[in-house]
């Protein structure tokens, strides 16, 4: 397979440019707020209402960009920021960090749980199944620009990346669309449906895409600012190991306390 090279932008009117990438932030914003209107008025044990959710949204958008952006920066480029500070502003040229966002939420929801005397983990739980679908769509992104490519490999799933060299590769952002994004969905999913412990949901969101993430790092080419770590691994890799140690504590204090 040959990856197709898509035109990175999805609509051109005179000087204003809408990138795919874009694009793909608001369908994970407009899925979430589809998926949590339903959780609302189908879970009578969430204690939110679509007042609540407008504001929740809202915040996660700040915390998924200011979160995605300084995670970025302090997790793959911190001494090249360090020496171009004014670069950290500059999305528009890329570089954000999926633990970086997840952080940035993680904030502030707490703002958000602080301002309206919510509980803060039941929070969490309510958000974690909305976020999946918000995944898929990013790593569509990260596939429709031709970022994020795959280590090389003799098997059949192979897509050479014309752009990169001749070698065939895995299609990386593809299985990360799949595994991060539609099967992580499904689980989460059918978990949040009965109802349990509070933190049981947000824990297994962390313990199910470190796993998932740690896993498809196999195929993923590292970033070539960085390359392997120790023991072999790569970045996305040590960053998604605490996620699975805490997400585990977490969920055995959950049903410890019911």
């Amino acid at each position: 397979m040959v990856h197709p090279v898509f035109d990175p932008i999805a609509i051109q009117i005179g000087f204003l440019s809408i990138h795919w990438y874009g694009l793909m932030y608001l369908v994970a914003f407009g899925t979430a707020f589809v998926l949590g209107r339903y959780r609302i008025k189908t879970q009578p044990w969430i204690n939110l209402d679509l007042k609540d959710l407008d504001d929740i949204l809202f915040y996660g958008v700040f915390g998924v960009i200011i979160g995605g952006r300084l995670g970025y920066v302090l997790f793959y480029k911190p001494n090249e920021y360090l020496n171009n500070p004014l670069e950290v502003f500059f999305v528009w040229e890329g570089g954000m960090s999926f633990h970086g966002g997840l952080l940035g939420v993680l904030i502030a929801i707490f703002l958000f749980c602080w301002t309206r005397k919510k509980n803060w983990f039941s929070t969490m739980d309510f958000i974690a199944p909305l976020v999946p679908l918000g995944l898929a769509a990013g790593r569509l992104g990260n596939f429709i620009n031709g970022e994020l490519w795959g280590r090389p490999t003799d098997l059949h799933v192979g897509m050479v990346f014309p752009f990169v060299d001749a070698l065939p590769r895995h299609p990386s952002q593809l299985y990360q669309f799949f595994l991060e994004g539609i099967l992580l969905f499904i689980l989460i999913w059918v978990i949040s449906t009965t109802r349990r412990p509070v933190a049981v949901v947000s824990a297994s969101f962390l313990i199910l895409y470190g796993v998932l993430r740690f896993i498809v790092e196999f195929t993923r080419e590292p970033d070539n600012f960085l390359g392997l770590m120790y023991l072999d691994l790569s970045m996305g890799q040590w960053l998604s190991i605490p996620m699975v140690l805490s997400g585990t504590i977490i969920l055995i204090l959950a049903y410890r306390s019911n």
